[in-house]
């Protein structure tokens, strides 16, 4: 107890912490935020001044190019301006006054067009105008050309146009180069670095905005702002213990106090400044937001950022972090003392309350629980109590009077479920029975349908050698025979005579080749009944095969398997040549192979006459089924019939072999799915495989390879 008690305190003193420290620094989070926003809108006040003039000026330079005729630009501009002998352009000497008027200067590598002595014209006398009352808040104002001429109004200087060397340059200058589309291709204002101007001694920035006319870059106005009372109060107007940083939002410092403790071993004051800010830009960048207030880690501060309207810089008020967690661990203290003296007399209260309420009724509880678990259900419990305790011990009572209750149905379901045990097994068994006599008449159904299928691709081959038969016994010329016997038996009396005569002399070669007709006639005829008998044989081996499905393999034999090829299609061949099938035969002799021989028989047939049926959508001058016997292992050999038919859809693939499915109209479904049964019976496997609809089909079929001297 005193364990969790020490637990609590720490618990309770860490959690007012936290509590403390939390609330102080969102306290001081918004301060610096409060802070940093206003400050931020104060200073930025000469930024957004500068902007609004630009604009103001751009707007009034914009309208005096319009207005402004080319010949009084080009007579005002002799007026004022000449070319001195160093080859520059600038005010002439007499009568200029830079204290008052606006100087002039152009580069002696400059050339001059009517554009450019229009816009000269232009901003000189805008400038004019305007740059007295720009010079309330700024130092001077300048305007430059793309072309790098440049107008400006500095009183303070008032001979820096007529003293700038004759090649002077401004195109590597940051305000000029800013300005160009493709480096501000938003045309909006900038701001340079800040740099100490050389005639005052002070620092300052250039605020620079480009004016575009038509979509062409015409010129850009500038200022030179002064930094001093910025970075006087930056420094000086702080909060205590904080203090102010001006930055770019590229890292560069705009106003910074020293900071020696931020100075890292063998780091100089400048690089310890530049890495401090490169923390605060990526908290910034990371946290996707360009101003607020949180902790910068790794430096034990809170930072406070704003941004500063027109020129994008950032002010930044920086507090040290102890300055929060001081506050955090005096209350802290305060908040330990009184938990201490909190939960030692909450303990004592504790304890008795414990003793006298809870301990002894759960004792109680834990008897009762005792004697239910031994069968006793009367159990003695306070029932008269109205706090959580007497809801339980009521509830507990309720409960071993349902214990009971259940108890007492339970024996009596016990003592009839062996008898409904009984019942049910009984019930069972004669399911069962039922099921073994469903499943032996669908088997015999299953076999029923094979024998008819296997029987009905040979019967449609014995029907078709049967009527070739017919038809040749038909066409045999019988009839001449008799012809014949009635001319000889009309010139019986003089038949000597009979044969020398003209008609006579081509009677015996006319027989002659009577009888050969005959012969050949009677030779096919033969040979289809020898077919019928061969087709009448294998009818017969296929009920045995159909028969052999419900028991053990019959004996196996030695076959030929490029003769067995070429019996499936003596067997089809009348069907195929109705059909003009073409075959291309690329059959590999093997030696005698130990198999089943009618039922590999059996499955070509299936093979053969599926491929046939395929190809009917096929041109008559274009069916060709390919079949292939080859030896595709050591131990496998490997038969494949490819159609160019009416193919398999991917989806079918997988059904192909499946009972009852079949593609044709008139089929059954019967053939391939017993052939697959009897391929598996053999040791082997039956597989298809098609490139979609209309790319025929390859049925592959695989039996182990047992040659005839292994097994014999």
């Amino acid at each position: 107890m005193g364990a969790r008690i020490a637990v609590v305190i720490v618990l309770s003193t860490l959690f007012s912490y936290l509590h403390m420290f939390h609330t102080l620094r969102t306290e001081a989070l918004e301060t610096l935020e409060r802070h940093v926003a206003e400050r931020a809108t104060r200073e930025e006040a000469i930024f957004q001044l500068a902007e609004d003039n630009h604009a103001a000026f751009n707007r009034a330079l914009a309208e005096r190019i319009r207005s402004l005729s080319q010949e009084e630009a080009n007579a005002r501009f002799e007026r004022l301006f000449v070319r001195l002998p160093d080859g520059s352009i600038r005010n002439r000497p007499e009568g200029f006054d830079g204290t008052r008027q606006v100087g002039l200067f152009v580069p002696r590598y400059v050339p001059m067009d009517d554009w450019m002595r229009r816009r000269i014209v232009a901003g000189y006398e805008v400038l004019g105008q305007y740059g007295p009352a720009f010079l309330v808040r700024f130092k001077d104002t300048f305007l430059t050309l793309p072309e790098q001429p440049g107008l400006i109004y500095w009183p303070e200087r008032p001979t820096y146009s007529q003293e700038a060397p004759a090649d002077a340059s401004v195109a590597e200058a940051e305000y000029f180069v800013g300005s160009k589309p493709e480096n501000n291709p938003r045309r909006e204002t900038r701001w340079t670095s800040v740099y100490k101007e050389a005639v005052s001694g002070k620092w300052v920035t250039v605020a620079t905005t480009p004016l575009d006319m038509d979509g062409q870059y015409v010129a850009s106005i500038s200022h030179d702002i002064l930094l001093e009372e910025l970075m006087a109060r930056t420094l000086g107007d702080h909060l205590s213990s904080a203090y102010n940083v001006i930055f770019r939002e590229d890292g560069q410092i705009i106003a910074h106090p020293e900071l020696d403790l931020k100075r890292a071993p063998g780091q100089s004051n400048a690089e310890a400044q530049q890495a401090h800010l490169r923390g605060i830009l990526e908290h910034l960048k990371s946290a996707g937001a360009g101003q607020g207030a949180f902790a910068l880690p790794g430096y034990g501060e809170y930072v406070a950022v704003a941004r500063m309207r027109g020129t994008g810089w950032y002010f930044a008020t920086i507090q040290p972090e102890h300055v929060v967690t001081q506050g955090a661990l005096r209350a802290a203290r305060i908040v330990l003392l009184l938990g201490v003296l909190s939960l030692v007399l909450e303990l004592a209260i504790a304890y008795w309350v414990l003793r006298e309420r809870i301990t002894r009724p759960l004792l109680g509880f834990t008897q009762a629980t005792a004697r239910i678990a031994a069968g006793e259900f009367k159990v003695e419990l306070d029932i008269q109590r109205q706090d959580e305790l007497g809801q339980l011990a009521r509830a507990f009572r309720v409960m071993a009077d349902r214990i009971q209750h259940r108890e007492e149905e339970l024996r009596l379901a016990n003592e009839g479920l062996e008898q409904r045990v009984e019942e049910r097994t009984r019930e069972l068994k004669d399911v069962h029975q039922q099921l073994v006599q469903t499943a032996r008449r669908t088997g015999m159904a299953e076999i029923a349908t094979n024998v008819l299928h296997n029987v009905g691709n040979v019967l449609n081959s014995v029907y078709t050698s049967s009527q070739v038969a017919k038809e040749r016994v038909t066409e045999m010329r019988l009839e001449q025979v008799t012809r014949v016997a009635t001319m000889l038996q009309e010139r019986q009396s003089d038949l000597a005579s009979f044969l020398q005569d003209e008609r006579g002399r081509h009677l015996l070669p006319f027989l002659n080749k009577l009888g050969q007709n005959l012969v050949d006639e009677r030779r096919e005829v033969i040979s289809l009944l020898d077919d019928v008998g061969r087709y009448s044989e294998h009818i017969g081996e296929i009920v045995k095969v159909q028969q052999d499905y419900a028991r053990l393999p019959r004996m196996r034999e030695p076959v030929l398997l490029d003769q067995l090829v070429e019996d499936s299609l003596r067997i089809n061949s009348a069907g195929l040549s109705r059909h003009q099938v073409k075959l291309d035969r690329r059959l590999e002799t093997l030696p005698p192979v130990l198999t089943d021989k009618h039922k590999l028989l059996m499955i070509l047939v299936n093979l053969v006459s599926n491929a046939k049926y395929a190809m009917d959508h096929v041109p008559t001058n274009e069916r060709l089924l390919r079949l292939e016997l080859e030896r595709a292992t050591h131990d496998r050999v490997r038969i494949e019939l490819h159609d160019n038919g009416i193919g398999i859809a991917p989806e079918m693939l997988t059904r192909i072999f499946q009972f009852g499915f079949t593609t044709r109209a008139e089929g059954h479904g019967f053939g391939l799915h017993s052939s697959a049964l009897a391929a598996q019976e053999l040791g082997g496997t039956l597989t298809v495989h098609s490139d979609g609809p209309g790319k025929g089909a390859t049925f592959t079929l695989e039996i182990p390879y047992h040659p005839a001297q292994e097994g014999t």
